[in-house]
């Protein structure tokens, strides 16, 4: 699976669609799920929020797309052209407003976890104060630099078969992190999946769900650590 093909899909807020209901939080439709109570929030950048709202988690997924996925077909708007009117600056921008919200409701600890294109927001955001643990899952767009200046817990999942982060950039990554003794990190290289393979798969097919549901256990087992 290409890149482009997550953004495709973006989140879907249908109150009827799970077990959460959609409100507006810092201007955006978000689909919210999980006790308003807790006060340890994830803020999602992709839609597998139920499962990560059920480990006992106040999720939030914003739609940072504004209802319009990337469409292959519509020859109009390529891309090149799709990526302009939804870069990931403005995902960035729209993220820090959110997270202030969620501060202001009383929630002092928040992770946020990008998939493909929300995983260069994620690591935007924690290379400043906004997040307290971050995880990048097969992503995009996400460069050496950006991960040289990360300051809090972050953690990568990539997969062996990814052109918009191949192992060896993972790895790359890894390295960066471990001059970094300060902040904690967890990188990991899933094999024989290919981009995307954590939230789009088949649920009919035992040997793709096996390593999303892996992943979504790596990202709960981080945010129990650094955000309870």
């Amino acid at each position: 699976m290409s890149g482009p093909q997550c953004c495709e899909n973006p989140p879907t807020l249908n109150p009827t669609s799970g077990a959460g209901h959609v409100e507006e939080i810092g201007g955006l439709k978000t689909y919210v799920s999980g006790s308003p109570e807790s006060k340890t929030a994830v803020l999602l950048v992709s839609d597998v929020a139920d499962k990560i709202a059920a480990a006992g988690f106040y999720v939030v997924v914003p739609d940072f797309l504004h209802g319009d996925p990337y469409n292959p077909e519509n020859a109009a708007k390529p891309i090149q052209l799709w990526l302009q009117e939804h870069g990931t600056d403005k995902g960035y921008e729209e993220a820090k407003v959110v997270i202030e919200a969620l501060k202001q409701r009383g929630i002092p600890k928040i992770g946020a976890a990008g998939y493909c294109w929300g995983a260069k927001v994620v690591v935007q955001l924690a290379q400043g104060d906004y997040i307290q643990a971050g995880v990048l899952l097969h992503p995009s767009f996400v460069t050496l630099d950006d991960i040289k200046a990360v300051k809090v817990p972050i953690a990568i999942l990539g997969a062996e078969i990814d052109r918009m982060s191949p192992p060896e950039l993972v790895k790359q990554f890894e390295e960066a992190l471990k001059a970094k003794p300060e902040v904690d990190r967890f990188v990991k290289i899933f094999p024989g999946v290919a981009h995307g393979w954590s939230v789009r798969y088949d649920p009919q097919d035992p040997a793709a769900v096996k390593p999303a549901e892996e992943a979504l256990e790596d990202t709960l087992a981080w945010f129990n650590k650094h955000l309870k």
